[in-house]
């Protein structure tokens, strides 16, 4: 029987896997290799109506920020607001949260400035200095504006002193009204009695409950009168 050679050599290249093949896990052998996920594309429309979106977000913050900053201004404290009393000849300024009013709810009183409903400045002309002079009126006032305006349980003098301030001489006494029962608290009363050029006006201030800050909010607006 004659040999032959078939050109097949015995122990050639292996035939699995193939080598396109090789590396590749078990399951990439049976379900093909992964491939890239195909790239998808935004519909020309869906892209301008996401623009327009973005658009409206990005607008609606702006007005939104414009709008907070404009009710931050509108609610902010006014400053100092000035009052010119032409009838008393006098003017005075009032420190910040304090208003002018219109009509004095005392009789005889020319201009008011309140702060809430806690405290009130009141001015009005008291035509020539008394005989008596300065200091016996100004407790003739206070005396007389204290029963009318505190009616305390027990009042006390805080303060009583002349005066100099802004050309104008006189005299100052404040009082302070406590009461027994449990709603009302401590009033503060101050009057102050100014004269220049042979003319005088009568500045009254009441402030209740009495805090220090609303005793040197008084005090103040005394100490700017001209």
């Amino acid at each position: 029987m004659d040999k032959y050679r078939t050109g097949r050599r015995p122990y050639g290249e292996p035939v699995w896997p193939p080598r396109e093949e090789e590396g590749l896990p078990p399951s990439a052998r049976l379900y093909g290799a992964p491939a890239a996920p195909s790239r998808v594309r935004v519909p020309s429309w869906a892209r301008r109506v996401l623009l327009f979106v973005v658009a409206v977000v990005v607008g609606a913050a702006l007005v939104a920020g414009v709008v907070a900053f404009a009710v931050s201004r509108l609610n902010a404290s006014p400053g100092p607001v000035p009052v010119d009393d032409g009838v008393a000849g006098v003017g005075y300024t009032l420190p910040s949260g304090w208003t002018p009013g219109t009509v004095p709810p005392v009789t005889g009183f020319t201009s008011v400035a309140t702060a809430g409903d806690s405290a009130l400045v009141m001015a009005r002309p008291a035509g020539p200095l008394p005989a008596t002079g300065p200091r016996a009126a100004t407790l003739d006032l206070a005396e007389l504006y204290g029963r009318l305006l505190l009616h305390g349980d027990e009042v006390e003098v805080v303060d009583d002193r002349p005066v100099a301030l802004n050309g104008f001489t006189g005299h100052t006494r404040a009082l302070r009204a406590t009461y027994t029962d449990v709603v009302n608290q401590p009033a503060y009363l101050r009057v102050t009695l100014l004269t220049k050029n042979g003319e005088s006006v009568v500045l009254l201030a009441v402030a209740q409950p009495d805090t220090p800050r609303r005793r040197a909010e008084i005090d103040a607006i005394m100490r700017g009168v001209t």
